[in-house]
């Protein structure tokens, strides 16, 4: 798993500019004004943004259809999901054996699709004046479950920082960035030191870190964007000098092991609902326009078209056998 975001992003990096353009219209179904009905998605906040601009066009063209989106971080999504109180679940990694097993024992099929590309931010406050980059060692000796109770200031992760307490905040165990992180840089999803602020919200992590001189924290580039004017951003060297994360790093690839594909996931009871069903193509059709105003990156629209046909088989395959 360590590798599998910029696995995944070389194999598509070099269509990528085949994406729709932002010319392009917003794209629904004539028969969308018509529809009725509540559609419950919870998860990830790393994926809300891109869910809510989503939903918020989506709006437009089904006005009687109420969106409501929870963010209760990936793994708190998975659970609902499982249990069938939503139709749609965010998520900033792929489901884990034991969320598929509760699925499968509550008989809930569902399908996976890809959404868009996304980096994960390491940022400081812009009073930091000791950190421009760091390296990939040094965040494992910050964030590693050795580090508890032990790596509390700034100098011990390197001489030449002042010795200032390290202020740590982070997402919590129940969000997909928590995994993907402890996985990208301790090499075990989940392994981390617990002594840090954890909280599933991101804009609470932003405020935390533009709130103190000596703080560190991780989250979605999407957050950094929408906050440059609080935080200051830190450049990763995983060994090939330090590259900070940018749309442009992220598109091709550079930005590593920090960057990922962000999914949601459609149950087989959600697509009995047309309102689902509707929202999902109407996700699919215009991600490539939504994504990048959210401070995202869109997959090659062969992906998305893929991924149309794919959701297309899943709703007939379960609303043929109802």
């Amino acid at each position: 798993m360590k590798n599998f975001a910029f696995l995944f992003l070389v194999g598509f990096i070099f269509i990528l500019g085949s994406c729709a353009g932002d010319s392009a219209s917003k794209e629904g179904s004539s028969e969308a004004s018509n529809l009725e009905g509540t559609i419950k998605i919870d998860g990830s906040s790393t994926v809300y943004p891109i869910t809510e601009a989503i939903a918020e066009e989506f709006r437009a063209v089904s006005p009687k259809v109420n969106v409501t989106i929870g963010v209760s971080g990936t793994g708190g999504g998975f659970k609902k999901f499982g249990r069938g109180e939503t139709s749609i679940s965010d998520a900033s990694r792929p489901i884990k054996d034991e969320e598929a097993a509760v699925c499968a024992e509550n008989g809930i099929e569902y399908i996976q699709l890809s959404v868009a590309f996304d980096g994960l931010a390491v940022v400081v406050n812009p009073e930091n004046t000791w950190v421009d980059n760091i390296t990939i060692s040094e965040l494992k000796k910050i964030w590693e479950p050795e580090a508890q109770g032990k790596i509390l200031k700034w100098n011990q992760v390197n001489p030449s920082y002042p010795d200032a307490n390290l202020s740590l905040l982070g997402p919590g165990t129940a969000s997909g960035t928590f995994d993907y992180f402890t996985n990208a840089i301790n090499g075990k999803e989940g392994a981390s030191r617990g002594d840090y602020m954890p909280s599933e919200d991101d804009h609470v992590l932003v405020q935390g870190v533009a709130g103190d001189k000596n703080a560190m924290g991780f989250f979605g580039l999407a957050y950094y964007l929408e906050n440059a004017d609080k935080l200051k951003l830190v450049g990763v060297d995983a060994g090939e000098g330090p590259v900070k994360p940018s749309l442009e790093s992220v598109k091709d690839g550079t930005y590593h092991p920090l960057s990922r594909p962000i999914f949601i996931y459609v149950s087989s009871a959600g697509v009995m609902k047309p309102e689902v069903v509707e929202f999902v193509n109407f996700y699919l059709k215009n991600a490539a326009i939504v994504v990048p105003d959210v401070g995202y990156i869109p997959l090659p629209s062969e992906t998305y078209e893929e991924q149309l046909a794919n959701f297309a088989a899943f709703v007939s395959k379960h609303t043929q056998t109802k």
